[in-house]
């Protein structure tokens, strides 16, 4: 399964102790994008997707409702945003379709995690962000993508179209969570795709408030 790096999930635990209680009420103002990403995931019929860093269970409780058809496994480096997420799983009736463990993003065995070798759809959302070795997580997610599946991201863009005094503001805030939007985000993304000789999809939304970025597999 990878060992768990334990200074980062107490980190992570520190951060969202309390926080976990607002997060959903909270987030849904400003990580914009997430419902456009799971709208793109087309599951197909029995697939199986993947939550890299899955939090609260938001996203993959939506996904679930959106795709009844598919199975869904999440992941998560703190132990206390698990514990919201199981929780929420269960009170929307799921938790034979969702599955989740604890795991750290940037070394992750998904067949020791939930004996799943490859899945249809992997994605993370708003994640890249917050992973000290976020360029491992992003290959460790594109290796436990199934041939013919795809990598889904939506994080943090570069706010290029917006004011300057927005976008220093912001990130200043952001800095208090130990987020930080990933520049290199899409060059990064198109070099694995030209290595893996797959096709890559990058959009820049709300006037490059967000990117969202489809890496489909060979």
């Amino acid at each position: 399964m990878g060992s768990l790096d334990d200074n980062h999930a107490g980190h992570m635990d520190g951060i969202y102790r309390t926080q976990r209680y607002i997060y959903d009420a909270t987030r849904k103002y400003y990580l914009l994008g997430r419902d456009r990403m799971i709208a793109g995931l087309a599951v197909p019929k029995g697939g199986r997707v993947l939550e890299v860093g899955c939090g609260t269970a938001r996203n993959l409780i939506l996904a679930a409702q959106k795709y009844p058809n598919a199975r869904f496994y999440g992941f998560d480096i703190s132990k206390m945003m698990l514990e919201t997420a199981q929780a929420s799983v269960d009170r929307a009736g799921l938790s034979k379709r969702i599955t989740l463990a604890q795991g750290d993003a940037s070394a992750f065995s998904s067949q020791a995690l939930f004996g799943v070798a490859a899945f249809d759809r992997v994605y993370i959302s708003y994640a890249v962000s917050m992973i000290p070795p976020w360029k491992a997580a992003i290959e460790q997610g594109f290796a436990a993508t199934a041939p013919g599946g795809s990598l889904h991201i939506v994080d943090f863009g570069q706010q290029a179209g917006l004011p300057s005094w927005f976008k220093a503001g912001l990130h200043g805030w952001l800095a208090k969570f130990s987020v930080e939007p990933r520049a290199e985000l899409e060059a990064e993304l198109r070099r694995l795709a030209a290595t893996s000789g797959g096709t890559l999809t990058f959009e820049r939304l709300y006037r490059d408030y967000a990117q969202l970025a489809v890496l489909r597999k060979a």
